[in-house]
């Protein structure tokens, strides 16, 4: 389909958000401090992270966004060797105390009406508290989808949305709610759905950071697209696949989607 002939949606999105720090170098020797390398500094990138990610992300297929985030800075500092592609250390800055939920403000200003569907990124940092959420679900349209990646352990508070998780955070679950329901994403093996695979096209993997937010963005717009959601688990699946084959946190592109011949 060409991306100007796509149809854009109107979309809220809501998250904690980062920014994500590359440091990039050479590992030639080990230090005589330590048994560690020694990593020689060559560049550094600086991107978006978190539900900032999500929106690059979302912008790509094309998506109207307003966001809602933490207005605190948390920075996520990675070192990797470049000839390896090896991450050596991450650094995480900014979250030594639990982040501010959002302000009952901000929860006023929420009206779901006016979107084609609502986009909850949560990374369990403190801006979208249980009280908060179970908040929002009381304002929400019941026509409009909301769609929830989220890392806590219960989903009973998401009630009626359409929820993403990854393997390994749904083995953490405490509360899984409607278990038959949630998306899990499965890495290389795909994703599972209703006892169901689907599986993903074999690729060399480079980076996996940013992929579930990929994921989810193609998975909002592939279902909004197509009204199908087992249309738009194998259109995120097509999608997630290119962004692993790129290094640091990534952002699909338009570009991506036609070069690949990405289509629901």
């Amino acid at each position: 389909m060409d991306t100007q002939q796509r149809k854009s949606y109107n979309i809220l999105l809501i998250g904690d958000s980062c920014i994500d720090r590359y440091h990039y170098g050479e590992c030639k020797r080990l230090s005589p401090e330590a048994p560690v390398p020694v990593l020689r500094h060559v560049r550094t990138v600086e991107q978006p992270g978190m539900v900032l990610n999500v929106e690059a992300n979302l912008k790509a297929f094309p998506a109207q966004v307003d966001i809602l985030t933490n207005p605190e800075a948390l920075t996520k500092e990675r070192f990797v060797d470049i000839r390896s592609k090896q991450h050596l250390l991450r650094c995480d800055f900014g979250e030594s105390n639990i982040l501010e939920p959002m302000s009952l403000e901000v929860q006023g200003r929420c009206s779901f009406d006016q979107y084609d569907a609502i986009v909850i990124s949560d990374y369990d940092k403190g801006y979208l508290s249980a009280e908060v959420i179970q908040g929002l679900m009381k304002r929400r349209s019941t026509e409009t989808p909301i769609f929830v990646d989220t890392k806590k352990s219960d989903l009973s508070i998401f009630k009626d949305c359409i929820i993403k998780i990854n393997e390994a955070e749904y083995c953490r679950l405490l509360n899984k709610g409607d278990s038959n329901d949630i998306i899990v994403t499965l890495g290389e093996e795909g994703v599972k759905w209703r006892q169901q695979i689907f599986p993903t096209t074999k690729v060399e993997v480079f980076d996996v950071s940013g992929a579930g937010d990929t994921f989810l963005a193609a998975l909002v717009y592939g279902f909004l697209e197509s009204d199908s959601l087992e249309r738009a688990l194998m259109f995120a699946n097509s999608c997630a696949s290119v962004v692993v084959q790129k290094s640091g946190t990534y952002a699909i592109t338009a570009e991506d989607i036609l070069k690949n011949d990405i289509c629901l």
